[in-house]
């Protein structure tokens, strides 16, 4: 495989994350609540990399028990809960605001990193800290005109949205030397799903599943989730992590993008300047270092 062609898979990959509020707005409007949204998305993901990899290599699905807590870990405690936070603001404010408070995740990878695993926290690291606080001040409105232009509640689940996904590299590390990433990916949403369907109770909103919403399902689990991982993945396998974290950063470009030309949503010069901040705080942050599980490296590249 070509640099060229490694590069453009890695930015598809990205691409298709950054279309997931298309699938999230569908289905919050069909009257699914964002718990639910992410039982609909973990569990029609579960099922679809179970049937990919039972296709494509089944010796990806063997895994040790003792590693299960990690997956436990990643699925339940990082995706499920980065997810809902995520899926949550995309509702009550809007996808641009909601991927932009998701990218304060690699951040919070590198400061999380400074205590689970003695990494230093350089000068680089601390301007990227400061360059995504100024910028999500920024983004909310805080800064220049001294008020919030969107609820403290939506601002609050946005960085916990960047707080649970950067988790997500802190649990993938004890196993990304181990495991393809095709593997960790699938038992993360396997255990997320297991989580998610009995507390989502989904079975109860079965007069919503038309063919529509399963449309809708379907394309948030194969286009922003297996299709986008699959791609990264093949990508990864021929570059640089540190690029391929720098070329991830198409995803909030394509989101704010679908956000404006398809929703009408309207973002200030203010906002805009905020948002290019985050997004340069997350290139700060991005060194190279050894490839590890991709959806850790789209944060950890900066760890």
């Amino acid at each position: 495989m070509t640099s060229k062609t490694a590069y453009l898979l890695v930015m598809a990959g990205a691409a298709l994350w950054g279309t997931t509020g298309l699938f999230v707005n569908e289905l919050n409007a069909a009257g699914f609540t964002p718990w639910e949204v992410v039982g609909i998305r973990l569990s029609f993901s579960a099922a679809l990399l179970l049937a990919f990899l039972s296709v494509y290599d089944r010796s990806l699905l063997h895994v040790r028990l003792k590693d299960l807590p990690f997956f436990i870990g990643t699925g339940v405690i990082s995706i499920a809960f980065f997810n809902y936070f995520f899926f949550s603001v995309i509702e009550g404010a809007s996808i641009s605001l909601a991927v932009v408070l998701l990218y304060t995740g690699p951040v919070f990878v590198a400061l999380i990193s400074r205590f689970t695993f003695n990494e230093p926290f350089t000068v680089r690291k601390g301007a990227a800290l400061v360059l995504m606080l100024l910028g999500c001040m920024f983004t909310v409105g805080l800064l220049p005109a001294g008020a919030l232009s969107t609820s403290g509640t939506m601002i609050v689940f946005g960085v916990l949205s960047g707080f649970f996904y950067a988790l997500y590299s802190i649990f993938g590390k004890y196993v990304s030397g181990r495991y393809h990433a095709m593997t960790i990916t699938t038992y993360s949403m396997i255990f997320g799903s297991l989580f998610l369907l009995p507390t989502s109770r989904l079975w109860e909103r079965a007069e919503l599943f038309t063919g529509g919403v399963v449309l809708s399902g379907l394309g948030l689990a194969f286009f922003a989730t297996v299709a986008a991982y699959i791609f990264y993945t093949a990508g990864l396998r021929w570059i640089e992590s540190g690029k391929a974290a720098i070329l991830s950063t198409v995803e909030p470009v394509v989101a704010i993008i679908i956000g404006l030309l398809v929703y009408g949503e309207i973002i200030t010069l203010w906002q805009g300047a905020g948002m290019a901040l985050v997004i340069g705080s997350v290139l700060l942050t991005v060194k190279r270092q050894k490839r590890a599980h991709p959806m850790a490296q789209k944060w950890k590249g900066s760890a």
